[in-house]
């Protein structure tokens, strides 16, 4: 086994550790959180590694770092997750190799997505990403859409050909009512994606949660964390 490879299987290691805790803490079983290892700035070899040590869902937010690691590694059995704010000028790129899309937060980008999806012959799963630091009907600092234009969005989604409402996403917030909160923040997320079940019942996954809270994450209720540098480690600044 190479150094980086130990270094990797003993970091997910822990992470699993983690998560389990959390689960038996919550009163949950394992199986309900899935893993989404976030790969941005870490090269593709890194990922072909993590494939070999069992993980399956892997998250990139730029695509000009996903595109090339994405084809390099195409060969595997892996979903890509893209999980970064999209301009739809990159849309064509991104439907290209993701399989789920979590950060929808605007109508303009669901039909750049729909009409990119049926051209490709692919379907494309999609959360929308709550921005729990905006206005009921702003968008978020780092994106995302309020929490009064969750339905509206959900719907285009549902109906847009060749797009699948997955359910909803987040990223506790830096600001607003919930900053510092991040349980509560989580919490807040489950109540929406209950409201968004009641019309859309198979839209189930919440995302939520990273390397810092993804106890709070699961405590409240998650089906996915995505973990990054608690699994790579801190990249060293370049220059």
């Amino acid at each position: 086994m190479t150094d980086r490879k130990a270094q990797l299987a003993g970091n997910l290691a822990k992470v699993e550790e983690r998560i389990t805790a959390a689960c038996v803490a919550a009163g949950r079983k394992r199986e309900e959180v899935t893993l989404i290892v976030v790969t941005k700035t870490y090269p593709a070899d890194d990922v072909r590694i993590l494939s070999e040590l069992g993980v399956r869902h892997v998250a990139e937010n730029r695509d000009q770092d996903a595109a090339p690691k994405a084809a390099a590694c195409s060969d595997l059995s892996l979903s890509w997750h893209f999980v970064g704010q999209l301009q739809t000028n990159k849309v064509r790129s991104v439907v290209g190799y993701a399989d789920v899309v979590q950060s929808v937060d605007r109508a303009r980008l669901v039909t750049a997505l729909s009409k990119e999806a049926v051209r490709q012959e692919r379907e494309l799963g999609c959360l929308i990403q709550v921005a729990l630091d905006a206005e009921e009907t702003g968008r978020g600092e780092r994106g995302g859409v309020g929490t009064g234009g969750i339905e509206e969005l959900a719907g285009l989604v549902a109906e847009a050909p060749g797009l699948r409402l997955d359910g909803l996403m987040t990223v506790a917030p830096l600001s607003g009512e919930y900053a510092g909160r991040e349980q509560a923040a989580f919490e807040r997320l489950m109540d929406l994606s209950t409201d968004l079940r009641s019309a859309h019942p198979a839209a189930n996954m919440v995302s939520a949660g990273m390397s810092a809270d993804l106890e709070q994450a699961v405590a409240a209720g998650a089906t996915h964390v995505r973990v990054g540098t608690a699994v790579l480690g801190v990249r060293p600044r370049l220059g």
